[in-house]
Parts: structure tokens; C-alpha cells; sequence
């Protein structure tokens, strides 16, 4: 699942570049994995290839946006609207792939009818209502760490399913509520690591 999307990236750049029909090296390549690897997790999607001829990119395209629940439109809340809550209430990648933010939402009063990428910042104290009202079932967690288990648990009593967690903490919720955290500070310091080792190797 993790790869799909990724697979799902390289097929829309190939398709926007022209390409009808690319095999099974080219697109692990354009997705950068191995092509046994690529067709063993297409193989559990359903047969879209063609032995010989290869993949359809706007055909497979489609599948793997279909089994990814991506061909439809999902409405998300993004909760903290400090300057990483700015940055993704406007990236347009959102909404290019489906998802579409209806409210952003903050306990800052301050920042209660400020607009960001044309949606009006409310009251976090409405979530309950807009959930209800646009049947929200991802919600977005870009608040500091000690806000962040709290905005969790009213996100899951107002009936949020999914989470995804820009927060650096562990949040604590149901086993039926998925989550999914993303740690940039983490990822930097794992490119620090490798850094580091290559600088130790060059001086031995």
C-alpha cells in the first residue's frame, strides 16, 4: 500500500510526458524499485499488464487511483493554522489528487476569519458540526505536541476515521482509527546520519 502511491506519481509524470504504453522495467524505474517488486504488488491489484506489450498508463493509472479510494472526492479539516498549517491549506497537491480541505480550524481567536487558500480559519470548537455537515472522515493534525492528543480525541468523538499526524508525538487512539505521522525534523536527521557516516568513511 505504501508503494502505491508512489507507482500511482511515476504513471501520472509518465502519462503528462506522452507515454501510452510502458513495460514493467520502465515504470519501476520511473518509480524506483525493482521491476519483480513492482509487478508482484501489481499482481495483487488484478492482470492490467500485457505479456510482451506492457502496461496501459492511463488504464493502470486509473486502477491503482481506484483501489487507493483516489477517484473520489474526500473531504478533510486541517487543525493549527500556524505556518505549517498555512503551507498545507495551499498545497495544491491536495486537491489534485482528491482531497479536499472544507475548514481549517483553530483554538487561536485571533486567527478566527482569517482566509487561507480561499477557506475561512473557524473556531475549532466546530468540528463536531462540520464533520456532521460534510461527512469528514481525514482529519489533519498540524498543531504543536502538547495540543496534539487532545485535538486527536475530539477529531475521533466527532467521528474522524483517519488522521494525519504533522506533530511531533505520539497520539493514542482506537484501534479502528488509522493514523498516519509525519516527522520532517526525523527525516532530516536520518539524511544527517548518512551524512555523517560518509564524512567518517572519507576520513578513514
Amino acid at each position: 500500500m505504501a508503494r502505491l502511491p508512489v507507482y500511482l506519481r511515476a504513471l501520472t509524470t509518465l502519462s503528462e510526458a506522452g507515454t501510452t504504453v510502458c513495460s514493467s522495467e520502465d515504470l519501476a524505474a520511473a518509480a524506483g524499485v525493482n521491476s519483480a517488486k513492482l509487478r508482484k504488488d501489481l499482481s495483487y491489484l488484478g492482470s492490467y499488464g500485457t505479456r510482451g506489450v506492457g502496461y496501459d498508463v492511463d488504464y493502470l493509472r486509473y486502477q491503482i487511483a481506484r483501489e487507493m479510494g483516489a477517484t473520489r472526492d474526500w473531504p478533510v479539516v486541517i487543525v493549527g493554522i500556524g505556518n505549517l498549517g498555512h503551507a498545507l491549506a495551499n498545497y495544491s497537491g491536495f486537491r489534485s489528487r482528491g482531497f479536499r480541505v472544507v475548514a481549517l480550524l483553530d483554538a487561536d481567536g485571533q486567527r478566527h476569519g482569517e482566509v487561507v487558500a480561499g477557506v475561512v480559519v473557524r473556531p475549532f470548537r466546530d468540528l463536531r458540526a462540520i464533520v456532521r455537515e460534510h461527512g469528514v472522515a481525514i482529519g489533519v493534525i498540524a498543531t504543536p505536541a502538547a495540543s496534539a492528543q487532545d485535538v486527536a480525541d475530539q477529531m475521533v468523538d466527532a467521528g474522524i476515521t483517519s488522521i494525519l499526524n504533522f506533530a511531533p508525538t505520539v497520539l493514542n487512539v482506537g484501534d479502528h482509527v488509522a493514523v498516519s505521522k509525519v516527522d520532517l525534523s526525523k527525516e532530516l536527521q536520518v539524511l544527517a546520519y548518512h551524512e555523517q557516516r560518509k564524512a567518517t568513511q572519507e576520513t578513514a
